[in-house]
């Protein structure tokens, strides 16, 4: 005798992308199973952003978009075209969450509080009836024609449709440990091998864990590997107690790790990327020739930012009791050459533990990224983290969540069931 489907679509993980995708389904009168391991939804939506959010990034052109996830950012140019960064934005406002628009293009609610994220998707499921189940680890996923079958520690569940939304390796401490890309392996799918993509940076001088928590708006910082510079950009870096993280490193950290497989790599900041050295030198003369009968201590906050001007004597060893009219002319150029190229040694990067977002997951090609239907089980829905793609720091990631989500939402199909609602 054929088993009984109970639902239209199970969703495994409550993330944003499976809460999004469980929410749209619904609305569309689909009846849908949400199974989350943890004893909440949104667990990591809501440190995300430092506990605020950073809900997407205010890029309305969908091929300006696609462009800021490299090489591969493509094949979410057909996904963005049918729910973009409007849409998302558009979708939350309705719901009651107003939001800004901050440096970098960063969307993040009015409120700064990541938990109003998770409650206008609450509601959301709420809205549409979805079954929520907490604390259901699942242990197997199988898929045939018109079935699934989904076995987990409260108990075993079937549907017409599955969507995988139990996201990459990163922050395993709130449930992303891996399983989905197991059961995508199984289900026939070749997952590109997962690996931390906006990861912080070690670094091997001690004297940087005295400038911990400063923050540069707009620094510059240079990637060098053999002797050759890789990368260069501008933007947001924060010094911290092992190194260095912030938007621009984040960014720049996969590309790092790459290089550290090949040999040595090192970093160098410019604190003043907007002066040329010889610009830079003369602002500190100028300094210097004001301050002839001072101590270098004294005025060094006036040509290096609070908190470096100490260090750079420090590691410079110069002595900051020094008159300035005393101060050589090898001295005074070794901290215009500190605050314009400080060199610092790689370390290494603190791992998928502490990395924002991983990489790694089902190669887009083996997804129809209109639908987000499995082209290997077409009754499965591949979303979120766990589709393999290159995510910036800025919003990039959870615009993916929010726009995969919602179309594999959009495109489930909904059968006659006979069981009561």
């Amino acid at each position: 005798m054929e088993e009984k489907i109970q639902y239209d679509l199970i969703v495994i993980g409550g993330g944003p992308a499976g809460m999004m995708c469980a929410g749209r389904a619904a609305e569309r009168g689909a009846r849908v199973l949400l199974l989350e391991k943890n004893p909440a939804l949104g667990k990591k939506l809501s440190i995300t952003g430092g506990g605020r959010c950073n809900i997407t990034n205010a890029i309305s052109d969908a091929r300006e978009l696609v462009s800021r996830y490299g090489k591969g950012g493509k094949a979410l140019f057909p996904s963005f075209s049918r729910f973009g960064v409007e849409d998302a934005i558009q979708f939350f406002r309705d719901r009651g969450l107003a939001t800004k628009v901050e440096e970098e293009g960063r969307v993040f609610p009015v409120s700064n509080n990541a938990n109003d994220v998770v409650r206008v998707l609450g509601a959301y499921l709420h809205e549409g009836r979805v079954r929520v189940v907490l604390n259901a680890a699942v242990e197997k996923i199988t898929a045939h024609d018109g079935h699934v079958r989904v076995i987990s520690s409260v108990g075993e569940f079937r549907s017409h449709q599955a969507a995988i939304a139990t996201g990459g390796t990163a922050y395993p401490e709130t449930g992303s440990t891996g399983e989905g890309f197991n059961w995508l392996r199984k289900l026939g799918h070749a997952v590109v091998q997962d690996d931390a993509s906006l990861v912080p940076v070690v670094i091997k001088e001690p004297w940087v864990a005295a400038l911990s928590g400063l923050a540069f708006q707009a620094a510059r910082a240079g990637v060098w590997s053999k002797g050759k510079k890789i990368d260069s950009k501008i933007g947001k870096i924060l010094f911290t107690h092992f190194g260095l993280s912030g938007p621009l490193i984040l960014n720049m950290s996969k590309g790092i790790g790459e290089a550290l497989k090949k040999g040595a790599v090192e970093i160098s900041l410019d604190l003043f990327p907007e002066q040329s050295l010889a610009e830079f030198d003369k602002a500190v003369l100028s300094v210097f020739a004001d301050s002839q009968n001072k101590m270098l201590k004294n005025i060094i906050n006036r040509i290096l930012p609070p908190g470096v001007g100490e260090t750079a004597l420090r590691v410079c060893k110069i002595d900051g009791e020094k008159y300035v009219n005393l101060v050589s002319r090898d001295e005074r150029l070794e901290l215009v050459k500190f605050a314009k190229d400080i060199r610092l040694s790689v370390g290494g990067l603190l791992g998928l533990d502490k990395a924002i977002v991983s990489s790694g997951g089902v190669p887009p090609a083996e997804v129809d990224m209109r639908t987000m239907r499995s082209k290997i089980r077409p009754n499965v829905f591949v979303i979120g983290d766990a589709l393999n793609f290159n995510r910036p720091s800025g919003g990039f990631s959870l615009q993916i969540c929010w726009t995969t989500g919602y179309l594999a939402g959009n495109a489930v199909e909904i059968h006659q069931i006979s069981s009561d609602r």
